[in-house]
């Protein structure tokens, strides 16, 4: 379903476009994701609505095949590792959040900081779509909030996984949109 209205309270999350993360190969070119995600920010920013910067320190503790074995050969990651990225401008007033999930919700305090200032609404942009912002999306979704995905503002490793979440799995959870749409509509605000 293509993007209705903006609410009144509306945020964006932006998910792990940081360094470490960027390292690894994208689906799409990383410039246009940034790029699209830095205007949203830009954006979002000059209407007074929320901005949430969240990036990845960790892993859940459960153990997995795949955990395990990156656990066994992983070195420490690099000292920028979570730096986010210089496209999107940070600003003080921006909202951080440090997640060890894949999903920004789970053992973070994104949902109460979000309570706390009437948000209704989020949009969603950033890495890796079927991984970090797609799990975003479930539990915004389950929390009630009206989800925006921002399509061509994520990317993912795997193109399959990209096209399959944004087919299949996010016109289940709320309204898509290109960012050319979600900054047009917010000019008009």
């Amino acid at each position: 379903m293509p993007l209705s209205t903006i609410d009144p309270q509306a945020a964006l999350i932006v998910i792990d476009l940081q360094k470490g993360i960027l390292a690894a190969p994208a689906a799409h070119p990383i410039a246009d994701v940034i790029e699209n995600a830095g205007a949203l920010a830009s954006a979002f920013r000059e209407q007074g609505l929320t901005v949430v910067l969240v990036t990845v320190t960790g892993t859940a503790p459960g153990r997995t095949d795949a955990a395990a074995s990156s656990r066994q050969t992983a070195q420490a990651p690099p000292a920028d590792f979570a730096e986010i990225i210089d496209g999107l401008d940070p600003q003080p007033e921006d909202h951080r959040i440090v997640k060890q999930r894949w999903g920004a919700f789970t053992d973070t305090s994104l949902h109460e900081h979000l309570r706390g200032l009437g948000v209704t609404q989020i949009f969603l942009a950033g890495v890796a779509t079927s991984i970090g912002v797609e799990s975003t999306a479930r539990f915004a979704h389950e929390h009630g909030y009206h989800v925006v995905l921002v399509t061509d503002a994520m990317t993912d490793t795997s193109p399959d996984a990209h096209i399959n979440s944004v087919e299949r799995v996010f016109p289940r959870l709320g309204e898509t949109a290109c960012a050319s749409d979600v900054l047009a509509m917010l000019e008009r605000r």
